[in-house]
């Protein structure tokens, strides 16, 4: 993919963070906010992915772990939307404080998805 191309896709203001999503994957934060009534750090992402498939949500939930320094169960992937045929998905992601905080708060929905393979067997 030519460079000119990839930096127009670039969010302006974004900061990238290395998230080990394969070769040919960027992913920047676009904003980042800590709640503190629920004690939980909020994150919008943008993953650039120009002829990849965009990663699966448990993929972003480990390698997003990964990156920040935390136990993945702390870490739920809200919303990824992507933009068809662009190679650009944009990502919502909540990061607790603690697990059994995340069980209040997150909607039932949102743990299903997220489960990650250990936890599908219990």
């Amino acid at each position: 993919m030519p460079a000119d191309v990839l930096e127009m896709l670039r969010p302006k203001n974004a900061k990238k963070l290395n998230v080990d999503l394969g070769e040919g994957y960027e992913f920047y934060i676009v904003r980042d906010w800590y709640n503190p009534l629920i004690k939980r750090r909020e994150i919008d992402a943008v993953i650039l992915h120009v002829g990849k498939s965009t990663p699966s949500r448990m993929k972003l939930r480990i390698k997003v772990a990964e990156a920040l320094g935390v136990d993945a169960k702390r870490v739920y992937i809200r919303k990824v939307l992507s933009e068809y045929g662009v190679g650009r998905s944009k990502v919502e992601i909540h990061v607790y404080d603690t697990p059994e905080r995340a069980l209040q708060f997150e909607p039932k929905h949102i743990i299903e998805r997220n489960k990650l393979p250990e936890e599908m067997e219990e």
